[in-house]
């Protein structure tokens, strides 16, 4: 018992160190320390009392994370593990196999092997289940078994894998990994310089201005900058980046709070490269953050033309704090706005529905902006492009499918029951889309509307209220037709579903080169950023 009181009287200095941090900002002084005593008191009461032995580490992790999860899901807590994953996402180096994996109970799956990194040198491939790494069983472990992956440069292991249902062994070296900001670019036949942005991390705005100076050589007119997927990263790289295409001085994205000293204007610091060069911006539901700050720059200072989907709509700053030994709280401390006064975050975390999930802002409570031509703007969450893409769109189907990885899993099937020898040869043809509509029927793949969510609630109530029989036939007939609209969605949104598919299948043939070397003739949404570019009266139209 001694032992395990050491081990946790330590948690009250800790929390008194936090909370003496936090004084400053605070006004409820009494209530903090209230509290802090009270939990203080409970948690060494529960580690001295319990019926049996009881892990204090796991029960503050516990207890901190359910804590967090009244605020919002980028407030944080980052173990020293967590610390480290997100110096190496920043930096865009690392040490391990080169891979894209997700973390299951069982296994570890591949989501995508990087051209020549060791996962791709021995083998492995997206679909990929590792259930074994060295001597260990991925189920036994009870950490984060994606961790056992990186380790020492050149050091070797081996891991035991399933693919399609056969298991399999294979050994890889550990290598440095160095994720590019900018995988691709390239001068398009139209003179048009196309670069993908894949992330904002500390390479993000110098690799942009490389790929840029580039194409310009290479006489490059207009410019298509492509944010889809583009998840954000670093704010100091938005503004970087923003600032090849607009001029220095000008305001790019406010922070806004309730502590006074985290509301800051951020503008542009350096010299630009062009401020005169046509400009693309393509972005959908996957462009969020750092993402959302550019395309939101460009649109309000009508420095270039939006085409896609909505973005994301992820407004909130988060800045890591120390706390003790190693670890960190990702905390949000305030909001973005663009340029013209936008609101960029589309969730409201402080008012939630019967469910417990935070509120969107309905269409109806949008407010309007102008930019700087005065055009119309609005906020509502993320950024709404100028011209909207179907094929950018991520409907509720869309997102089940891409949540449930039925999308993954079928460009999985189609990898190996399909030769492809050129990304120019592919075409996913109606024939595939039904073997797609079959596949999602012989699988789990669940979609739920919100009307059936509405309905289901509805007949837990008629239950209580001795109603449920009396009505359970006209819920019947609504539940057929909730069925056959299901049915019909699938061919409503054929084309974001085919859109995604597409994608899918062809980074599994030619890996994610392969795939924007087929966006640069195959790509809706590039084609239309095209067409916009060419035309001068049309491009000047959008924005004026």
């Amino acid at each position: 018992m001694k032992k395990r009181f050491k081990r946790i009287i330590i948690l009250p200095i800790v929390l008194i160190g936090i909370f003496i941090g936090t004084v400053s900002f605070k006004s409820d002084f009494f209530e903090i320390a209230k509290q802090i005593e009270i939990f203080t008191t409970l948690f060494k009461e529960i580690n001295m009392n319990y019926v049996d032995e009881t892990n204090p580490a796991e029960l503050m992790d516990t207890a901190i994370k359910s804590m967090l999860t009244d605020l919002d899901p980028y407030t944080n807590y980052w173990n020293e593990q967590d610390v480290e994953a997100a110096r190496i996402n920043s930096a865009g180096e690392y040490t391990g196999i080169g891979a894209l994996v997700k973390t299951g109970k069982d296994a570890i799956t591949i989501v995508e092997a990087y051209k020549d990194y060791p996962a791709d040198k021995a083998g492995l491939k997206a679909g990929d289940e590792i259930i074994k790494i060295g001597n260990i069983n991925v189920a036994d472990f009870k950490e984060d078994a994606g961790e056992l992956l990186n380790g020492a440069p050149d050091s070797n292991f081996s891991i035991t894998f399933i693919r399609q249902g056969e298991t399999k062994t294979t050994s890889l070296k550990r290598s440095s990994v160095e994720l590019d900001a900018v995988p691709f670019y390239k001068l398009l036949d139209d003179n048009s310089a196309y670069i993908v942005l894949s992330k904002f991390n500390a390479k993000a705005s110098t690799q942009v201005a490389q790929a840029f100076k580039e194409l310009k050589t290479q006489g490059a007119d207009k410019v298509i900058l492509d944010l889809r997927g583009n998840l954000g990263g670093l704010l100091n790289e938005a503004i970087n980046v923003s600032n090849i295409f607009i001029p220095k001085g000008e305001l790019i994205v406010t922070t806004k709070s309730v502590i006074e000293k985290y509301n800051r204007e951020y503008f542009t610091q350096k010299e630009p490269i062009d401020t005169k060069i046509p400009l693309v911006v393509l972005v959908n539901g996957r462009s969020a953050s750092a993402s959302e700050i550019v395309a939101g720059a460009i649109q309000d200072l009508d420095r270039g033309v939006i085409v896609g989907a909505r973005s994301f709509g992820k407004g909130l700053v988060q800045r890591p704090k120390e706390l003790a030994y190693g670890t960190q709280i990702k905390i949000t401390i305030s909001r973005y706005y663009t340029p013209s006064g936008r609101c960029i975050q589309a969730l409201d975390y402080r008012t939630r529905n019967e469910e417990g999930r935070a509120v969107r802002t309905k269409v109806e409570d949008y407010n309007e902006f102008t930019t700087r031509n005065g055009r119309k703007v609005y906020d509502g969450g993320g950024i709404l492009p100028d011209v909207q893409m179907e094929t950018s769109e991520f409907s509720d189907i869309t997102q089940s499918l891409l949540l449930q990885d039925a999308i993954f899993d079928y460009a999985t099937k189609y990898y190996y029951s399909h030769e492809l020898n050129d990304p120019k040869d592919f075409n996913f043809t109606d024939s595939d889309f039904s073997e797609f509509k079959k596949f999602l029927q012989q699988s789990d793949f669940k979609y739920q509307t919100a009307t059936e969510r509405e309905l289901t609630e509805m007949m837990d109530k008629a239950e209580e209220e001795d109603l449920r029989t009396k009505i359970s036939a006209e819920v019947d007939k609504i539940r057929s037709e909730i069925s056959a609209f299901k049915k019909q969605e699938l061919n409503n949104k054929k084309p974001e579903i085919v859109s995604l598919l597409t994608d899918e299948i062809i980074k599994r043939y030619f890996y994610k080169e392969g795939l924007y070397e087929y966006y640069t003739s195959n790509n809706p949404e590039i084609n239309e950023a095209q067409s916009i570019l060419k035309n001068p009266a049309e491009y000047s139209k959008i924005l004026k």
